[in-house]
Formats: structure tokens, sequence, C-alpha cells
């Protein structure tokens, strides 16, 4: 790099682990919000829409273990317990993370709806693949569309189906649930608890299904990073894999105090320094644009933001 770019390169890095400081700050004060009205750090309806989402697991896996242990007041059951299980729930600091990211997410795709026209459920781009030649891969992309569609009317009502949980955080949720007891689960709440595990799969979630498009596509992924063409489900999936991060990471990129991560991520895709533009432009249109960017190559963007994962995970 010569001397002339560096000031570009030093921004970009400089704005890179500004933001991702935040970010990491972040993360306590998110979860002790989630149980307090008191939100005036965050965006309410983001808060609001992760702690509704808590709710609905914590429900969820309630009405599971009322339903194994016949319990004749379900509803009552489940409220007396309900309170402490999402505490313990907001307390596992990767399952926060996921939700963050899912209300991020639909809040985005909410917003290119109205400024965009952006249908938030069936994207040109996922049309066009469940109408593929290939049967596979019309196969995964209809099965796909049909998760998208689930996870906006959840999210419509502020709520997350137990299947759409990462296998880890899943795990993660039971282990929360099965400790609220305080003690050995009986063996009726054992066969509870594998018939939740029996019914799981992964494989069938939507993240699965858009990381399994995203992958089928090969070469022509990069047309799923247009997001005004694939929809901001299947862009962010694509957006994750391009780029080495964790799709989490790259939805909080979406946010204005982290665009030097969105840039660096779209430069690490692939994407050429117009074509970064342009789509930053559409996540962010108040956006300032970083001048110079073809000063950055793709190989380095990767490598900075490789760094800058590393960092975050000491």
């Amino acid at each position: 790099m010569s001397r002339a770019e560096l000031p570009v390169a030093d921004a970009l890095r400089g704005s890179l682990a500004r933001g991702d400081d935040r970010l990491m700050a972040s993360r306590p004060i998110l979860a002790m919000l989630v149980g307090q009205r008191d939100h005036s750090l965050f965006a309410e309806h983001i808060v609001a829409r992760v702690r509704a989402m808590l709710v609905s697991i914590a429900t969820q896996l309630l009405r599971a273990q009322a339903d194994a242990i016949g319990e004749s007041g379900k509803d009552e059951f489940v409220a007396n317990r309900r309170s402490e299980l999402v505490q313990r729930l907001a307390g596992q600091r990767h399952l926060l993370d996921q939700l963050h990211a899912l209300a991020i997410e639909w809040h985005l795709a909410t917003d290119l709806e109205a400024r965009l026209t952006l249908d938030p459920v069936l994207s040109p781009l996922l049309q066009d693949l469940v109408g593929n030649g290939d049967p596979e891969i019309a196969s995964v992309a209809m099965a796909a569309l049909s998760a998208q569609a689930r996870f906006a009317q959840s999210q419509r009502r502020m709520e997350i189906a137990l299947a759409e949980l990462p296998a880890d955080l899943f795990h993660e949720a039971l282990i929360a649930w099965r400790e609220l007891s305080n003690a050995p689960l009986s063996d009726v709440l054992e066969r509870a608890e594998k018939r939740l595990r029996d019914d799981f799969d992964e494989g069938s979630s939507r993240i699965s299904l858009f990381s399994r498009l995203v992958m089928a596509l090969g070469d022509m992924a990069s047309s799923a990073l247009q997001v005004e063409f694939a929809g901001v489900g299947l862009f962010l999936s694509a957006l994750a894999i391009r780029s080495g991060q964790t799709r989490e990471m790259v939805t909080s990129s979406t946010n204005p105090q982290l665009i030097a991560r969105l840039i660096l991520g779209l430069r690490a895709a692939g994407l050429k320094p117009t074509e970064v533009e342009a789509q930053v432009l559409r996540i962010l249109p108040e956006a300032e644009l970083v001048p110079d960017l073809d000063s950055i190559g793709i190989r380095e963007a990767a490598r900075w933001l490789a760094a800058a994962n590393d960092a975050g995970t000491r």
C-alpha cells in the first residue's frame, strides 16, 4: 500500500475497532435491559423484540413441561415460572446475540420494504431460485421460502419457534429450562426433553436453508450480495459465508456505528468498490462513504476482518 493510501486504511481500521468496541460493550447492557423497562441506551423496539422472543422461548419450554406432567392449569403454570426462565435465558450471551441479530434483521427487512418496496418474504432472487431448472436448488429454495414466510409471521407476532434456533443455542435453552427446577429431571420431564430434541432438526431451519442455497449457487453467489435482489435474509447469509464472518456479526454491521465492518465485509466478499458503495447506500442511505475504497484489496479487507474477529474473542 502506498503512503497516499494510508489515511483511507487508517480511517477504516480505526472505525472498525471503535465499532467493534461499542458492540462488545453493548452485550451486558442488552442483557440487563431485557429485564427492565428503561431502554434509553438502545432502540426500544429492538430491546422489546428481543425480550418478546425470550418470552416466546420460555413459554414453549414451560408448556412442554406442563404437558409432560399433565398440569391442568397450564396458563397459570407457565405464568408462575416464565419470568425466572426469561432471566436465565437472558444470561446466555450467545442466545442473546442471536435474538438481537434477528431483531435487527427484521427491522432492516421492514425498512427496505418501506423504502424499496422489497417484499420481506419473496425476493426476486428467491423467486428465480424456486423456478430454477436444477430440482435440488428449486426444492431448497421452496423450503427456504416457506421458512422465511414463517419467520415473517413469527416476527410480526414478536415470537420465535424453538426449531429456528441453531443447535447449540437450542441446547443452551434446554439447559436453562432444566436448571430452573434446581433438581434432577423426573422421568416424565426427561421424556419431555427427549421429545423436544427428537423434534428438533437444525437442517430444516431458515438459516440452514439459506446457507445451503448460497453454497449451491457457487460462482453465482454474488447475485445474493445484492440486498435489493436477494432479500435481507439471503443477503445476510451470503455476506457471512463470503466474508468469513458470523451471521450475527454481519447483521450487526448494518448498524451505522459499524459501517466500517459492513464496508470491509462487502469488499472481502468480492464486491467491487462501486458495488460496495451501492449496497451500503441501499442499507444505510445516509451513510458517509469512504473515499478511495479501491485502495483496499479483497484479501486485505478479509485480513483486517479476521484480525478484528480474533481480537473480539480474546
